[in-house]
């Protein structure tokens, strides 16, 4: 199931899946994020692998191997 940093995903669901599996989800980034909401365009600060925007409940998740790269932070869906 672990693949390191080389694993990919199709989409945001998969990256919050593998947070979930391997226990990432509520850790804590080596720095926090701002992130604008693809949803409802509010910006937030992610500080967690996985989180969620405090106006719609869009779900979010970046893997620990990503995190320094706003690109990498994928939508996963809303309450996901």
């Amino acid at each position: 199931m672990h693949e390191g940093c080389s694993g990919t995903f199709e989409n945001g669901k998969q990256v919050v899946n593998k947070l979930r599996a391997m226990g990432f989800s509520n850790q804590f980034m080596p720095m926090p994020m701002k992130k604008n909401c693809d949803n409802c365009n509010t910006e937030f600060v992610m500080e967690t692998f996985e989180s969620k925007c405090p106006k719609c409940n869009m779900t979010y998740g970046v893997t620990p191997c990503h995190a320094f790269d706003p690109s990498n932070i994928k939508p996963a869906g809303i309450n996901y």
